[in-house]
């Protein structure tokens, strides 16, 4: 499906993001050269490409942590580039995100890490913090025993579940994650997959990750945006964008052949 046609279909599903003619300089070079898409509430949406495309760059964009050199991004209706610091805080209370590693914080325990949203964000009691921390740790399928270990002594993917019972913390609407299965043995990301999903549909959660991996498209997103040559190429349901002649999108899902 073509990004045109993709876009058209979800007029009439509210957007929760949309980016509108978005376009990135970096080092003199031109990273993004016009990226449109929207995406609507309780989509979960994979954004693909080579290295180099500037997946994580376009996600640090809409979440505020970079401006792009032109174009617009809205959160909730919101252009984030145009927000004040308190509004734009107001905001980042409605997303979670999830980094590339988990970016945990070292010297944190477990519950430490989970709780920091909390503590930035929140004004709540102690005690009540620490109820929505255990609860958000059972979340994530972390044993309890988990929250006084450091990242240093949990396994790949343990962090990985300790970094999503922190972007969880908030109650987030929308859920942004860097690669979230990289790293990860084949039967862990499979359940983190899994588990992901199973919290989106159950909490109506709307969600876009960057990710290379083949599986994680197959099993477990509605729909799939092509970056290439600083543009959107494709933006469809998984299937649809497979079979689309185009030399990279052939090259892409080539390297992973199932029956259907």
């Amino acid at each position: 499906m073509q990004p045109d046609r993709a876009n058209a279909a979800l007029m009439e599903t509210p957007s929760v993001l949309q980016v509108e003619g978005l376009h990135t300089q970096l080092g003199g070079q031109w990273l993004h050269k016009g990226i449109d898409f929207s995406i609507g509430r309780g989509e979960v949406v994979a954004l693909i490409g080579g290295s180099g495309t500037g997946k994580s760059v376009l996600l640090r964009e809409c979440i505020g942590l970079s401006r792009p050199t032109r174009g617009r991004v809205r959160l909730f209706g919101k252009d984030i580039c145009e927000l004040s610091r308190e509004n734009l805080n107001q905001v980042r209370g409605r997303y979670g995100v999830l980094f590339q590693e988990g970016a945990l914080f070292s010297s944190l325990s477990v519950a430490e890490n989970v709780a920091a949203p909390l503590v930035e964000h929140t004004t709540l009691p102690l005690k009540l913090r620490n109820e929505v921390v255990a609860m958000k740790i059972r979340l994530a399928g972390l044993p309890m025993d988990a929250c006084d270990k450091r990242p240093s002594e949990l396994s790949g993917g343990m962090k990985k579940r300790a970094a999503l019972a922190r972007a969880l913390a908030l109650e987030p609407e929308l859920l942004f994650l860097d690669e979230p299965t990289s790293g990860l043995d084949p039967i862990s990301a499979r359940e983190f997959d899994h588990l992901l999903r199973v919290l989106c549909d159950s909490l109506g959660l709307t969600a876009l990750m960057a990710t290379h991996d083949l599986d994680t498209l197959w099993g477990m997103v509605d729909r799939v945006i092509v970056l290439h040559g600083g543009k959107v190429i494709a933006d469809g349901p998984v299937k649809e964008v497979a079979e689309l002649d185009h030399e990279w999108i052939r090259a892409y899902f080539s390297a992973h052949s199932r029956s259907r």
